[in-house]
């Protein structure tokens, strides 16, 4: 290698070491989001390694051609030196800056999309059901009022044809009202036995 390549070499690493200060900072400051996890916590840091180291080898690859010295090693380590003295403790704060104003955009659209959108479309689909609702109960009262009105007639012959009936055959019909009324006393006894088993 040149003087001038291995001069670029070294200034590259000093860089792409304050830049893994960087963004391992800010993948710290992230880690409590996900550190419940233990999949996730391993999944997050071999991908976070593998994409720096890749990251920096590239950067190397396109000033020497990947050529590895023991001085691109210290030059990367000086760089990450220098982020822990001189710039940690100003980019933490600028950091949580960001962060505190990232937040409140995202809250703002959040806010603004669920008033505009969200809000209105329940609303109106709340107020379609309604109609809906109103128009079914409507509906229903006017065929049952519809019903009546046609069965009424029938049901005053059946009472009368009831009343001048020979009485064997009312009581033929005491019978069935008896065995249906019994029927229905076992049905409902059965399935209250059914829901008291479940629980």
């Amino acid at each position: 290698m040149t003087l001038s390549v291995q001069f670029l070499t070294l200034i590259a690493m000093v860089s792409s070491g304050f830049y893994l200060g960087i963004i391992q900072e800010t993948f710290r400051r992230f880690t409590p989001y996900w550190k419940n996890s233990t999949f996730l916590t391993y999944f997050l840091e071999i991908s976070f390694w593998l994409t720096q180291t890749g990251i920096i080898f590239y950067v190397l690859f396109r000033v020497n051609a990947g050529e590895l010295r023991l001085y691109v090693f210290l030059a990367c380590f000086l760089g990450f030196s220098m982020y822990q003295v001189f710039a940690k403790s100003v980019y933490k704060i600028v950091l949580e800056w960001i962060i505190q104003i990232t937040s409140a955009i995202y809250r703002f659209f959040k806010s603004l999309f669920q008033g505009l959108i969200i809000t209105p479309i329940s609303w109106i689909i709340k107020l379609i059901l309604r109609i809906i609702v109103s128009i079914i109960t409507l509906l229903g009262s006017i065929i049952l009022f519809i019903l009546k009105m046609v069965l009424t007639p029938f049901w005053w012959i059946a009472i009368g044809i009831y009343k001048v009936a020979p009485s064997t055959f009312k009581n033929f019909l005491h019978k069935i009202a008896g065995f249906y009324s019994t029927m229905k006393n076992i049905c409902y006894k059965y399935l209250k036995y059914l829901k008291s088993k479940r629980r």
